[in-house]
């Protein structure tokens, strides 16, 4: 599931199916939700999120080395401006250029992996949030939940007493708490953030 198809999947959990039926002189219940900050915010989705970070750690490190090595023939093709022959000069630069090339290919693959896996994660993780948002529903007589966490979110203002964000968490931690080793404290971690590109190499002159 791309971001684009992700996002709106986001937006159905707007609409509750089903939510209890109300009298006319009753007003509908309506309640907000931040859907991501829920997801993330969640025992589970706090681990997934450390995880998704350590799998990926190595390959984080070997791309700072490599930018570290580019970085350093940059820093070298410069102080030898008036001191090295144009033949080095030229074969640095190109030593340069093809390193770049490489670094930029490997970041760029590694970012579309970090992404695809993000995106198989949050998918699926939605899918159970979406249950238990279903079921807050139902049990507390919800006829609309918004989520506010999507860009084309149709809500302008929301007073934060309808915020349910908090409420799913701990439902969802009820619900499927995860398990912690003796004595290790509760898992966080870092939002999920994929792996930058690196700089393109400046343009010759």
């Amino acid at each position: 599931m791309n971001r684009k198809s992700l996002s709106l999947a986001l937006l159905a959990v707007a609409f509750v199916s089903g939510a209890p039926a109300q009298s006319s002189s009753q007003p509908n219940k309506v309640g907000i939700i931040n859907i991501q900050a829920a997801m993330t915010g969640t025992q589970e989705g706090q681990k997934a999120a450390a995880d998704l970070q350590q799998r990926y750690e190595p390959k984080r490190k070997e791309l700072e080395k490599k930018q570290s090595e580019i970085q350093a023939l940059r820093d070298q093709l410069s102080r030898g401006t008036n001191t090295m022959s144009d033949e080095a000069k030229q074969a640095l630069s190109r030593d340069i250029d093809q390193k770049t090339k490489a670094y930029n290919r490997d970041s760029e693959d590694a970012q579309a992996d970090y992404q695809a896996d993000q995106d198989r994660i949050l998918s699926g993780f939605f899918e159970k949030m979406q249950v238990v948002i279903d079921k807050y529903a139902r049990d507390n007589a919800y006829s609309l939940i918004l989520d506010i966490s999507a860009q084309q979110s149709p809500v302008i203002y929301a007073t934060n007493s309808i915020d349910i964000t908090n409420d799913i968490v701990a439902l969802y931690d009820k619900n499927a708490p995860v398990a912690q080793p003796a004595g290790a404290p509760p898992a966080t971690a870092k939002p999920l953030t994929p792996v930058k590109p690196p700089a393109a190499a400046p343009a010759k002159k």
